[in-house]
């Protein structure tokens, strides 16, 4: 994503030394010398970030702060003063700029304070979208990262050919956030999303889960029973956690997806199912194998397409994005309307290590989203584990 930056001075020699410089670190910029023309820019609607001198030839700079503050995506404002003129720009702050800077610049100070603005832009984007987009809750973050890019193109692959798929990475990565849009962007969309959580099934009971069972085949069946496997017919059985499976049912699970058939418990008729199977796990499978508690050939038999998603920590630029599809899903849930977070929230958000990964981003939103009585979210609405 790119953010456009006006960059507002009287003097020329500054403003092109700004410019050329932002431009360079992949920025769009634009200039004004004067209030009148940056009025007449901001009025178009393209200014995502404002550079504001605070004197100008035709006027006080911050003057603009009120009225960029009435705008529905207002622009981050980043005063630049000269020596002695601090307390002004702290006055600033607190009319609604987002940062300041003396002159001279330091252009990697300068940088700095850029990038964190274009994060809240890019926050506020997300906002935007999702409300012209309010049906679109469970899509996948892709984000800005290569790793993650090429995570979406493999899986837009997968869903395609309705090969198997291994998805691995920490626990709170959204494994199966991505597994659901495998489903949504294929041509099984239409058809079953089983889930199972293998470390939540008995091993005693797992064979009977998975193909289901006839009725007198084990004390209690009582009844014919559809395994989860015969019900995902047409569609993607996607198996949570498949380092849990018990090995002695690794051989048979693997002999059904080879030959898209199996038995139900006690039962003698073969079954044909087309499925497509999604396993996930956040154990190292290979170190298992090593260690005889996992079946090296079904691992290789899921892993035709193998999407190994990265800690937050490691994507800490899409965090923006994130916060932003957050906020849209739980402003509907919890009927609130949250409209921005602070920048000291932001980068809060974006220093923060984030050991439960994105699962720990939502309940720290959702949270925020519940103590927040103001449209911004602020540092004293995270948790304190995230602003110490």
């Amino acid at each position: 994503m790119a953010a456009t930056v006006l960059v507002v001075d009287d003097e020329e020699t500054a403003r092109m030394v700004i410019s050329e410089f932002l431009r360079s670190k992949g920025y769009e910029v634009l200039e004004a010398g004067t209030l009148a023309d940056a009025r007449a820019v901001i009025s178009k609607g393209v200014a995502d970030i404002i550079i504001l001198d605070v004197r100008l030839p035709d006027g006080y700079g911050p003057h603009l702060l009120t009225e960029t503050s009435r705008l529905p995506l207002r622009p981050q404002v980043i005063i630049v003063t000269a020596h002695g003129e601090v307390s002004m720009a702290v006055e600033a702050m607190k009319n609604g700029a987002q940062d300041f800077m003396e002159k001279p610049i330091d252009l990697l100070e300068l940088e700095k304070s850029v990038n964190r603005a274009a994060e809240v832009i890019f926050m506020r984007r997300e906002l935007a979208h999702f409300r012209s987009n309010k049906d679109n809750l469970d899509e996948f973050i892709v984000g800005d990262t290569p790793q993650m890019k090429h995570i979406l193109e493999l899986a837009g692959r997968a869903s395609e050919s309705s090969v198997s798929v291994l998805i691995t990475g920490p626990t709170g990565t959204g494994k199966e956030v991505l597994a659901k849009y495998i489903h949504r962007n294929g041509p099984r969309a239409g058809k079953p999303f089983i889930d199972i959580n293998c470390p939540a099934i008995q091993p005693t009971m797992f064979e009977s889960e998975l193909f289901g069972h006839e009725a007198g085949s084990f004390t209690g069946a009582t009844n014919k029973r559809n395994g989860l496997m015969e019900i995902a017919d047409g569609g993607i059985l996607f198996l949570d956690e498949i380092s849990s499976m018990p090995v002695d049912l690794q051989a048979k699970f693997l002999r059904a997806l080879e030959e898209r058939a199996f038995r139900r418990v006690g039962g003698t008729n073969l079954i044909r199912v087309d499925v497509q199977v999604i396993a996930a796990s956040n154990r190292d499978l290979k170190e298992m194998i090593a260690r005889h508690e996992f079946r090296e050939d079904l691992y290789y038999r899921l892993k035709v397409v193998d999407l190994d998603l990265p800690p937050l920590a490691e994507r800490r630029q899409d965090i923006p994005e994130l916060v932003g599809y957050m906020i849209r899903k739980f402003n509907k849930r919890l009927g609130a309307n949250i409209l921005d977070v602070s920048p000291a929230a932001m980068q809060a958000l974006i220093d923060y290590d984030w050991p439960g990964n994105i699962r720990e981003l939502s309940n720290a939103i959702e949270r925020a989203v519940v103590f927040c009585d103001e449209p911004t979210i602020d540092l004293n609405h995270l948790p304190k584990d995230i602003t110490k």
